[in-house]
């Protein structure tokens, strides 16, 4: 089944998730959508330091926003910031510092940031793939530290102070490789069976996917969505993935590319009248499962998903 899984998908990401897959897509964009003013609400976006968190804040800022970047490096976290102000000329932009696969971070900026800062718009962009079965100080594999864990709590966190706002909304960055996994609730932190990185990404993504689907059933007031921004080359592609980035960099998409459906569900009115937990690419709701894949996941599964994250998660509430 796997191999038809990624069979399908590559097939697929050839011909949608490119540079040439996007320039077709954009065809169909309506451009007045991200004619947009921002004065006036304030974004929280993480692993916002490069690629498409940096091109996020980078669209949302010169649309007059205010930025709240969450990185884990101080110096890379400034520099972005520097960069962010000069090219948006907006000087509302602030950095904290949290490295998102600490729960214990996580729990405390999320705590502290609700106390005294707005928040309308949430944008779970970090993310990291780490080929090598690690756990954190915290005795939690890495990529599901960060990418599930980390997501979860501040999400979660964060809920109470959205509620506050006028049109709210979470968008969480996940990945069409998502796709090529079905849900595998007995082994959340990947210790069972040989450990690879690529596909424990991609079980992530798939749990953030579901994670949105619940959360946009459970708070209607917050609009949810999660989306894929297709193959870009990112810092991050380079690093953990450079067989692909090789063969691949000539048909990548740009960073803004990738950014652009974060940006357009983040800030347009178009995006808020669609229903809350959809799966994106290209401005557009798309299935969440490939044909014939065999990959949806039980409500039960669902559920102990959800629970065994709450369970975690508090585990570090101070």
């Amino acid at each position: 089944m796997s191999f038809y899984r990624n069979a399908v998908w590559f097939v697929k990401g050839l011909q949608e998730y490119t540079k040439s897959g996007y320039e077709a897509a954009a065809k169909h964009f309506n451009p007045g959508d991200l004619d947009v003013n921002l004065t006036g609400r304030s974004f929280v976006i993480t692993g916002a330091n490069s690629g498409i968190g940096k091109a996020t804040a980078n669209e949302i800022a010169k649309r007059g926003g205010t930025i709240h970047l969450v990185c884990r490096n101080k110096e890379r976290a400034e520099e972005a910031k520097k960069n962010i102000i000069e090219l948006s000329k907006n000087q509302n932009v602030h950095v904290h510092i949290v490295d998102m696969s600490s729960a214990r971070q996580v729990m405390e900026f999320a705590i502290s940031f609700a106390k005294s800062n707005r928040v309308h718009v949430l944008i779970n962009n970090a993310g990291c793939m780490v080929n090598q079965r690690e756990l954190t100080e915290e005795g939690i594999e890495k990529n599901f530290a960060t990418n599930t864990l980390g997501t979860f709590i501040l999400t979660t966190a964060l809920i109470p102070a959205l509620k506050l706002e006028q049109d709210p909304r979470v968008i969480t960055v996940s990945s069409g490789g998502m796709l090529v996994q079905k849900l595998d609730v007995d082994n959340l932190q990947s210790d069972k069976g040989t450990f690879d990185g690529t596909m424990a990404y991609a079980q992530n993504k798939r749990q953030q996917v579901i994670l949105t689907e619940r959360w946009a059933s459970q708070h209607k007031e917050i609009h949810f969505s999660s989306m894929h921004p297709g193959w870009a080359d990112t810092p991050a592609v380079q690093l953990s993935m450079p067989d692909f980035h090789a063969k691949m960099k000539n048909k990548l998409r740009t960073e803004a590319m990738g950014a652009d459906t974060v940006v357009w569900l983040a800030v347009s009115a178009a995006a808020s009248k669609q229903p809350s937990g959809l799966f994106f690419q290209d401005r557009k709701a798309v299935p969440t499962h490939l044909p014939l894949a065999s990959s949806r996941s039980s409500p039960a599964e669902e559920e102990k998903l959800q629970t065994t994250l709450e369970q975690l998660a508090l585990k570090f509430k101070p």
